[in-house]
């Protein structure tokens, strides 16, 4: 997908995205069979992998480098904001009407927005409304060539790999929580399905006001005139911090204790993802900023998946969520250390240097 928008543009690249992710969703109300859903699943995963390189690119193409982290937190905020939604509607859609309704739901929904998006979207050189000296702001940072780079004289570079080993060490702690906080409610505070919605909030609210916040820091970081590099990581380092407390929160008898262990290190969790998120527009020209967050993102599905299986395995066997929220609190700085091995300068990629 990343490849793909990089060739289409983000306006119909988008789109596209997110018109295959609608009408999978609503695909799943019409399957009827375990093989059915898997495929509504996997062309929902199919489509759900344009949109953060969508988004990234966007961003490149309509901020300077000084402002992408806190532009980024704010769009990564609205992930939050639908997983706040999500556990107060769906739950009530599904035992009033059916869980069938709940995918038609949310699929309509994207689908308005995806009407939204075509309507007003444009790049700033193409906007209407833009002015000149708006656009002049927008295009500060030094000008780049305009041909297009394949995605595969990419991946020879540290950079690419410090983006795809960070997100490949962290975007699974994310899964885990999205994956199995209701699972780790249930079977340690004993909640059902309807009481689930004021811890699961809570945690994603908190999740919101970490995204816009480290993007905010690195920003203002770099306004007050500190270099990308040291704006960057500073930020990142005080998110990898802040994430340590949750290795306890299985030790937690009170359940709001363990709320806000996990809503705590589900801020800094979204506060390094806004700056994980800026660093391809950090390092790479805005013509391969989709394709280098689409391979970055691919690392995290990797990690996702693997995160998936290995918490089930070791939670049947151990029965104890103690290993798994150990390496949710340790797995940040572990990342961090390994993005500053591999890009200590977050120096800008030689693209030209590689040949096809």
């Amino acid at each position: 997908m990343g490849g793909l928008i990089d060739r289409l543009g983000t306006r119909i690249g988008y789109a596209l995205s997110i018109a295959v992710w609608s009408l999978s969703a609503m695909g799943h109300a019409l399957a009827n069979s375990v093989l059915g859903f898997g495929f509504a699943r996997a062309m929902l995963g199919l489509g759900e992998s344009g949109n953060f390189p969508s988004a990234i690119k966007t961003v490149a193409e309509w901020f300077p480098k000084k402002e992408r982290a806190l532009a980024a937190g704010i769009f990564n905020s609205g992930t939050n904001v639908g997983a706040v939604i999500a556990p107060l509607t769906v739950p009530w859609v599904a035992v009033h009407l059916g869980w069938r309704w709940a995918f038609l739901f949310t699929g309509f929904f994207s689908a308005t927005w995806l009407v939204c998006w075509l309507t007003l979207y444009r790049p700033p050189q193409a906007h209407p409304r833009l002015s000149a000296q708006e656009l002049q702001y927008i295009q500060s940072d030094p000008a780049e060539p305009a041909t297009k780079i394949p995605w595969m004289r990419l991946v020879p570079h540290r950079q690419t790999w410090a983006f795809i080993l960070g997100k490949f060490l962290t975007d699974p702690i994310w899964w885990f929580y999205l994956f199995w906080l209701p699972k780790y409610l249930n079977s340690t505070h004993g909640l059902s399905l309807t009481e689930l919605g004021p811890p699961l909030v809570a945690i994603y609210v908190s999740a919101d006001v970490g995204s816009v916040a480290g993007g905010w820091l690195s920003s203002s970081l770099i306004k007050r005139g500190w270099e990308v590099n040291r704006a960057r990581k500073t930020t990142m380092l005080i998110c990898a911090l802040c994430v340590l407390p949750v290795m306890f929160a299985s030790r937690m008898s009170s359940l709001w204790g363990a709320v806000a262990a996990i809503s705590l290190a589900t801020a800094a969790h979204q506060g390094w993802s806004a700056n994980l998120f800026t660093l391809p527009s950090d390092m790479f020209p805005r013509r391969a900023v989709a394709s280098v967050v689409g391979i970055g993102g691919f690392g995290g599905a990797i990690g996702g998946m693997c995160i998936a299986s290995f918490t089930g395995f070791l939670l049947q066997a151990t029965h104890s969520y103690v290993p798994i929220f150990f390496i949710a609190g340790s797995a940040y700085l572990f990342a961090l250390l390994i993005i500053h091995l591999l890009a200590p300068r977050l120096e800008p990629a030689n693209i030209e240097a590689v040949t096809d």
